[in-house]
């Protein structure tokens, strides 16, 4: 079966300064148990906030280090998923419940791509 990763990307500027609330984490607690119980998730974690990370670019045979925040970028990924499902529409309906378990004040983006296999 194919696996999915999924980024999440959030906005920080709309996230709660202190955090998910606790009905979020109750709610995301529930899917992540039901979407592990199906089989399908393999591994997921949320990420740091983005002040605490580095970029490093690669550009003209040169290295530039950049420590955030990133105040160029609107959204930053803020965790990840690696799912394995039968096909991309079973992936997307569990990218949708994600995505629906977060109060309406969140502005959260999930990019979903198959995983090359060898």
């Amino acid at each position: 079966m194919p696996r999915y990763l999924s980024l999440i990307r959030v906005d920080e500027r709309t996230a709660p300064a202190d955090g998910p609330s606790p009905e979020l984490m109750e709610r995301m607690g529930a899917l992540l148990d039901e979407v592990t119980k199906a089989g399908v998730m393999l591994d997921t974690q949320g990420l740091t906030p983005s002040s605490e990370g580095t970029r490093i670019t690669w550009s003209g045979g040169e290295l530039s280090y950049t420590d955030g925040p990133f105040t160029e970028s609107k959204e930053v990924i803020g965790g990840y998923a690696i799912m394995q499902c039968k096909d991309k529409a079973e992936a997307l309906e569990w990218s949708r419940r994600f995505l629906q378990v977060h109060e309406d004040y969140w502005t959260v983006t999930l990019e979903l791509r198959q995983i090359a296999e060898d």
